[in-house]
């Protein structure tokens, strides 16, 4: 007699069968291994210079060549490799970031929805100091006092959105809580802790999960914001953001140097949204359903 599929192998199963989510998994893959991988293959240095070879337009355009098959910048340096670096930095950022704000977010939100009361109040209202602090004001005044490097940028951005999965979080919580088989559990004296870790967290990490995959593609697009402003990783390192403000320079006469940076970015947010939409519509197949 054949068994009933457990939930898990359901929302896999779901999940694959999305296509565009898939499609989105298969792009994200390959530039997860374009940006960690094929530096490593390639062996070529990204703050190399060859002022002999400056401004050499792709290899698909008059005078490129398979050498520097994306062109070179302003003092020769291969545009292929310094986008594929660059990657790593933004990527970096972003899983770092999803990490602590939602270690945080996770946690907050736990304790403020499950036991309520005073306990609620001040952690929401924190929420709220969070909040009306201007994000940009923030990343100043924290860059001023810290200085710029990979670390601080975590910090602000994981300072700035803890706040939202707090809120989701605790919304989770408060529903679940009020379920049957929470009031039997507190009934037989089971313990908080015991309670918060069977009963409550696994539902809540569903919505968490899609969350945090949405928010990623933000994380990414924060920091080539702040790269671009100069508030970034300081340089010799690229990043995306300091390639788009390097290019603008010499946007008329050599378009690929932020045009091709500019398309990184916007594949890599593309991936992230098309398995951000997946993982919701497996979770909850009735909002793929609503939709249609």
């Amino acid at each position: 007699m054949p068994q009933a599929p457990r939930p898990a192998d359901s929302w896999r199963r779901r999940f694959w069968a999305h296509r565009s989510a898939v499609i989105g998994g298969g792009l994200f893959a390959a530039i997860l291994f374009g940006c960690f991988v094929l530096p490593m293959l390639l062996g070529t240095n990204p703050t190399a210079t060859s002022l002999l070879h400056r401004f050499e337009p792709p290899v698909w355009m008059e005078d490129g060549a398979l050498t520097n098959p994306l062109g070179t910048d302003n003092l020769g340096r291969d545009l292929l490799i310094r986008i594929l670096v660059g990657g790593q930095v933004s990527l970096m950022v972003a899983l770092a970031t999803v990490t602590v704000a939602v270690s945080v977010g996770l946690i907050l939100g736990t304790l403020a929805g499950y036991f309520g009361g005073w306990v609620d109040t001040i952690i929401m209202r924190v929420g709220d100091l969070f909040l009306a602090y201007p994000f940009m004001l923030l990343t100043i005044s924290v860059i001023a006092i810290l200085g710029p490097s990979l670390l601080v940028i975590v910090l602000v951005l994981a300072l700035s959105d803890w706040v939202t999965y707090a809120r989701t979080v605790r919304g989770s919580v408060l529903s679940a809580r009020e379920r049957e088989y929470v009031a039997a559990a507190r009934s037989i004296g089971t313990p908080d802790l015991h309670i918060l870790r069977l009963h409550i967290l696994p539902n809540v990490l569903s919505p968490v999960l899609v969350l945090a995959t949405v928010r990623a593609a933000n994380y990414i697009i924060w920091e080539s914001g702040l790269s671009f402003l100069g508030m970034g990783v300081p340089p010799p390192t690229p990043t995306w953001g300091m390639l788009l403000a390097e290019g603008r320079d010499f946007i008329l006469d050599a378009w690929w140097l932020a045009t091709l940076p500019g398309i990184a970015i916007m594949l890599t947010i593309l991936s992230i949204n098309l398995i951000g939409d997946g993982l919701r519509d497996a979770f909850d197949p009735r909002l793929k359903g609503g939709r249609a």
